[in-house]
């Protein structure tokens, strides 16, 4: 056996904290600060975020945001504040296969599966409609879900297909005045159809606004005010030149004129130089007070960094302030690391909701009579219940994951409609963080140590673009070989040193802390030590967690498989730790988070 690694170039650090100061390899003239208004309030992968907020009912005071979830499972999550600044994971409106069975069979594909919810708020229930994207369909199918409680996964309904205009994606969910609802998508122009929200039957489509001239057309809104409706869309696509236009009419008719914003456009950082770049796909809602917000998805790091490839984390949520006298045009500025305005009194987490704030940290330990908490997320769901089991009466206080066939890249056998992939993950939410798990490595002669039977960690985007370091068993004659990945390091030594920890039922603790924006480090360390001195085994760029811009982000988990074998084995991880640090809002300027401890 093996481990897996890359190119090693830094010596060895403890384990990152900040206090008042910049972790190690940061920017020494990063400045620090603990204002608590900042973007992004939903960090990490978070894109194209929609909102409602409920002045009044049985969840009045509330702010509802969802996002898309793509191939990831549970899908679809719904996140709550009564503050707009502490934000809890209040539910998923797919939590359950049998609401949607395609979500775990469907396609081969990675940029697939659920795209741009729009979630609205109508007579007390909840409206979600999303894109489904399936590359063995031919063309994107709406899918409409509801519910009365947007805190309980059992609540949401199953996915009622809506009647889809031919190739459109981003679809709106608009309830008028006059009881009609109306559902627009993405195109040049931006269509429309009548929708029939008890059946998922349409209407004819027509046309609305032809936008600015910037292009790709997708992510309408409409709004209601002062007798004008209102359009928001995004355009410019999703990587520099995203941002969000806004027109009105007087009517929603066919034949409706549709006149644009002279303060067009109303989101967009493009052009500039700032941190904060990508911000687009737009929605507008109004809290209690009557002020009104706009919320975003953005991508950290400037435009240099995004040039390089740099934003491991992807695109997440961001808010700010938006000025809407009476029957005038909204304004607003760009968007900033750091918020101000008509906040709501900060009243701390909300009481509802599956899961702790968002931004917090893990520490799951596996106890006998827990589940797997419900902030992680599966790469598809899951083909089988028992693929992943806690504390096994043989192995208490870990987590039992049965091996898939295909590792995380899979092979050209890979046929997602029969098998699936043995991982689970949480998302990255911090630009400086800690993330660590125990490795249980099996007995001699027993299940696990077959030719390719591999378990490890992984900083994950899709099948196409991760960074692993697992524990891989090969032939004797394989593992000495010159090609091995281990002896192509700069350095034999950590290889060596590590393969003396590897006995049997050994635990081997894996690390990975960043180094900076562009660079994370992974560390080895026997288990059970909590010095926080710990081996380097290799370092990687985190441009191979970064595409065009427009997919998820940078998730953090376990994996194992037998890498096309046909036998089966059980990995078991113990001691699972996600230790925040530090968050940056702008150009070093680092936020530390408060409290922060070590996760030994």
């Amino acid at each position: 056996m093996y481990i897996k690694t890359v190119k090693i170039e830094l010596p060895v650090v403890p384990l990152l904290h900040l206090s008042n100061a910049a972790p190690t390899g940061a920017a020494s003239d990063a400045t620090t600060t603990r204002s608590y208004n900042n973007n992004p309030i939903l960090p990490g992968w978070h894109s194209d975020p929609s909102c409602v907020f409920v002045a009044k009912g049985p969840h009045n005071n509330t702010a509802i945001c969802t996002s898309s979830s793509f191939m990831a499972f549970p899908a679809n999550p719904i996140y709550a504040s009564w503050d707009l600044t502490t934000w809890k994971l209040a539910s998923h409106s797919i939590d359950r296969v049998a609401q949607f069975p395609e979500i775990r069979t469907a396609t081969n594909q990675q940029f697939a599966g659920m795209f741009a919810n729009t979630l609205r708020y109508h007579k007390g229930t909840f409206y979600l409609i999303s894109a489904w994207i399936n590359t063995a369909v031919e063309l994107p199918r709406f899918v409409l879900f509801t519910t009365t409680n947007p805190f309980d996964d059992a609540a949401w309904s199953d996915g009622l297909v809506v009647e889809t205009p031919t190739r459109t994606i981003d679809p709106d969910i608009f309830f008028d005045e006059d009881g009609s609802v109306v559902m627009a998508s993405s195109g040049n122009p931006i269509i429309a159809r009548r929708l029939d929200i008890t059946t998922g039957k349409t209407s004819e489509s027509w046309a609305l606004w032809n936008g600015t001239g910037s292009g790709n057309m997708e992510g309408p809104h409409i709004y209601r005010k002062d007798g004008w409706y209102y359009l928001l869309v995004a355009e410019g696509g999703t990587q520099l030149g995203h941002s969000a236009t806004l027109s009105r009419s007087r009517t929603l008719s066919t034949n409706a004129t549709w006149e644009a914003s002279p303060s067009n456009p109303l989101v967009s950082n493009s052009g500039t130089d700032s941190y904060f770049q990508t911000v687009g796909h737009a929605d507008l809602f109004q809290d209690g007070a009557g002020n009104w917000w706009r919320i975003a998805l953005s991508t950290r790091g400037g435009p240099e960094l995004y040039n390089d490839l740099i934003f491991p984390m992807g695109r997440e949520t961001v808010r700010y302030p938006v000025s809407w006298p009476t029957k005038e045009w909204p304004v607003a500025e760009q968007v900033r690391g750091t918020i101000s305005g008509p906040l709501p009194a900060s009243v701390g987490a909300i009481s509802e909701g599956v899961c702790p704030v968002v931004g917090e940290a893990d520490a799951v330990d596996f106890a006998p009579g827990t589940s797997i908490p419900p902030h992680w997320t599966y790469w598809r769901a899951p083909f089988a219940a028992d693929n992943f089991t806690i504390s096994e009466d043989d192995h208490p206080n870990t987590l039992r994951i049965k091996a898939s066939r295909a590792n995380l890249t899979a092979d050209v056998a890979f046929n997602a409609s029969i098998e699936g992939l043995s991982a689970v993950f949480r998302r990255q939410e911090h630009n400086y963080f800690n993330f660590s798990v125990d490795l249980h490595l099996p007995t001699e002669g027993g299940a696990g140590r077959a030719e390719g039977d591999e378990l490890g960690v992984s900083n994950f985007l899709n099948q196409e673009q991760h960074a692993d370091i697992g524990i891989v068993y090969l032939p004797p004659q394989a593992a000495n070989s010159s090609n091995t990945t281990a002896t192509r390091a700069t350095s034999l030594q950590p290889y060596f040193h590590a393969h003396t920890w590897l006995k049997d039922d050994a635990i081997i603790r894996l690390r990975i802390s960043p180094r900076n924006e562009s660079h994370y480090e992974v560390f080895a360390s026997q288990g059970n030590d909590d010095t926080g001195e710990a081996m380097p085994l290799a370092v990687y760029t985190t441009a191979l967690l970064s595409g065009d811009g427009a997919g998820n982000g940078g998730l953090l988990g376990v994996y194992a498989t037998t890498n096309g074998g046909n036998q089966t084995f059980d990995a078991y991880f113990g001691r699972w730790r996600y230790e925040p640090v530090a968050q940056i809002i702008d150009y070093g300027v680092l936020v530390p988070v408060d409290g922060t401890t070590s996760a030994q």
